[in-house]
């Protein structure tokens, strides 16, 4: 990695004052980041408290350096390892996110100048540690400014190039290239560093999808391009989120992958449908849209505040026809047997499709976790196809391109219920065309036109 070359480049010890808007926005990146560490919350609900706060520019320059921050840290620790007088394990960890920001900005920014990067780290370590702390940032980062260090050598060990040109940890890559092959695994380790576009799902119990349009342009949203359904608008930049028409439940801010397993159900206008992994509520609410007030959506989770989730967007979006129960999907649902057309169970997964939303995932996965999720996710799906009458269809569905979560545990499903097939109706095929695998099975991923990482089998019970 070498540095830029930058004339407006100043020395950070030489007295420059910190820009006060530049010092807020890097500020706020840092208290988010460190709270991503130190609760492991959510790194896109943490900045949702935050971003409000900040005119449209600063909110995309603060979600850029918070996002890209964690997804390049394998990346930036490479370096700082290499430029630090001490181990990084031995810094105390503020210090350590401020030196990561700082170095994010330096190598992966391009329009961040050298001395407002290394000026204001300085400025936060001597606010949240003191002036040793504040000396110690500004030598490791000037000695990063210094002395470039190069990546590994893809000729000698190519796993451990990919691991630190792209950022992911390396049991992660040889997971990838085991799944997908080197080339694919590179790709899409690139993608999941990239943003994830902004996507709307228009709320049509509201009006139809043109009129919605109208008004989020009236109040000054910028529509790029429309999905595969009426329903799904993809932005040109972030969601104003302040707009009334948010606030006023005629949209729902919701990746168009996640919206394609509404519609792969498929369910019939009026029907009662039943939602065994609901919260926090976006498959739920969608199923309410495409049923119809006279429908029915019982949205059943374990996560109780999940499940108040779930009822409030439902609330806001004006669907009084979603009931909420609290249920354990692992064991026996509260609903009769063999009673219902429709089922879904989105289940809970790694959530390895998501990387670009949630970079923090890719740290704190472990090896085992794809097996431990897919016997939880077997043991869901045995307890939702019991509410499935003879033809009537569920719909399984994971946020993960991991094989032992989606296709293997479909084929071990099936394999143990004869009763059960894959099916797709001819419709529903074509408006998914390019999706489908030769198994009728839904496969996304972000380096394949840009929808988030998910799989999703439709089955039907046989009459």
């Amino acid at each position: 990695m070498k540095p830029r070359r930058d004339s407006q480049r100043r020395p950070a010890a030489g007295g420059f004052a910190a820009d006060a808007a530049g010092l807020r926005t890097r500020r706020t990146a840092l208290e988010v980041l460190v709270r991503v560490a130190r609760e492991r919350g959510f790194a896109d609900v943490l900045l949702g408290h935050r971003l409000a706060d900040f005119a449209a520019p600063d909110r995309r320059l603060v979600t850029q350096m918070v996002l890209g921050t964690i997804a390049w840290q394998g990346r930036l620790d490479y370096e700082l390892e290499r430029v630090s007088s001490r181990p990084l394990d031995a810094i105390e960890p503020n210090v350590l996110a401020v030196l990561r920001l700082a170095l994010f900005q330096l190598r992966i920014l391009s329009r961040i100048p050298h001395h407002a990067a290394v000026d204001t780290a300085v400025t936060l370590a001597r606010e949240g540690a003191g002036d040793a702390a504040a000396r110690f940032v500004n030598g490791v980062l000037r000695n990063a400014l210094r002395r470039p260090i190069e990546l590994p050598s893809r000729d000698r060990d190519r796993v451990a190039y990919l691991t630190v040109a792209h950022s992911h940890p390396r049991w992660l890559v040889e997971k990838f290239i085991e799944w997908f092959g080197l080339h694919d695994a590179e790709t899409l380790m690139a993608a999941n560093n990239r943003a994830a576009p902004n996507v709307l799902r228009l709320n049509l119990a509201r009006g139809c999808a043109e009129e919605l349009i109208a008004r989020l342009e009236r109040e000054g949203f910028d529509i790029a391009s429309r999905g595969r359904f009426p329903e799904t608008i993809i932005l040109g930049s972030a969601p104003l989120f302040d707009a009334y028409a948010l606030r006023d439940g005629i949209c729902y801010p919701q990746a168009e992958a996640s919206q394609l397993v509404a519609r792969m159900l498929a369910p019939a206008r009026d029907a009662i449908v039943a939602d065994c992994a609901a919260a926090p509520g976006g498959k739920a609410a969608h199923l309410a849209e495409i049923i119809g007030p006279r429908g029915r959506v019982v949205a059943m989770d374990l996560n109780l505040a999940g499940l108040k989730k779930t009822r409030g967007l439902a609330d806001r979006l004006g669907h009084t026809n979603v009931f909420v129960a609290r249920a354990d999907a692992t064991v026996a649902l509260p609903l009769r047997s063999n009673s219902l057309d429709y089922v879904l169970l989105d289940a809970p997964c790694t959530g390895t499709g998501t990387m670009r939303e949630h970079p923090e995932i890719r740290w704190r996965l472990d090896p085992g976790d794809f097996t431990r999720m897919s016997t939880l996710q077997a043991r869901m799906l045995d307890q939702a196809v019991a509410l499935v009458r003879p033809g009537g269809a569920i719909v399984y569905s994971v946020c993960s391109p991991a094989p032992e979560e989606g296709a293997g545990v479909i084929a071990t499903f099936l394999a143990q219920h004869p009763e059960f097939a894959i099916a797709m109706p001819s419709a529903l095929r074509e408006s998914l065309r390019g999706l489908l695998g030769d198994d009728d099975c839904l496969r996304t991923r972000p380096d394949r036109g840009g929808l988030d990482g998910f799989f999703a089998a439709r089955l039907i019970r046989r009459a």
